[in-house]
């Protein structure tokens, strides 16, 4: 009994994980799009 639980479990968690990772996609940025420097860039006051 406590190892069909302790399967349904393991699965759970599993899909669960593979469900996360699935729809964890890495943003495309689009080419025209660049990087705007700080205002404050050039000073060095940290």
């Amino acid at each position: 009994m406590w190892i069909a639980l302790f399967i349904v479990a393991i699965l759970f968690v599993l899909g669960s994980a593979l469900i996360l990772l699935r729809s964890a996609k890495i943003p495309e940025i689009p080419d025209n799009v660049k990087p705007q420097p700080y205002k404050n860039d050039d000073s060095e006051d940290w």
